[in-house]
């Protein structure tokens, strides 16, 4: 599984951070990890040196095989919190066309003999 994290030039981009990505990422995704091909993070600072609340935003994407890729985005006053809140909506996603895609609407169509 390939995972790639970007920053924008107000967020300093260090190994710490690398390091933790990951390790949530797989942790949260080791259910799905032998379908994910790939995860894109990006970290961005809205406001920059201004700050305020909710203005650190992570869109995290995820790329399984078989499927379009599933993204999802959070704003919150830390990363941490932005990167869980963004992990959260790609995993409800990400489970959800899953589900329909193993189970499809109408289910299975079964036919029953009639013994007359």
């Amino acid at each position: 599984m390939n995972i790639e994290i970007r920053t924008d030039k107000n967020i300093q981009n260090s190994e710490r951070l690398i390091t933790y990505v990951r390790e949530e990422l797989n942790q949260e995704f080791q259910r799905h990890s032998e379908r994910i091909t790939q995860f894109s993070v990006h970290i961005s600072d809205e406001n920059g040196d201004k700050g305020g609340d909710d203005d650190i935003r992570c869109m995290v994407e995820a790329k399984a095989a078989g499927i379009k890729p599933v993204v999802g985005t959070h704003k919150a006053k830390n990363i941490d919190l932005a990167l869980h809140g963004a992990i959260e909506r790609v995993k409800r996603s990400l489970e959800h066309v899953l589900e329909k895609k193993e189970s499809p609407r109408g289910g299975h169509l079964e036919l029953v003999d009639e013994e007359v």
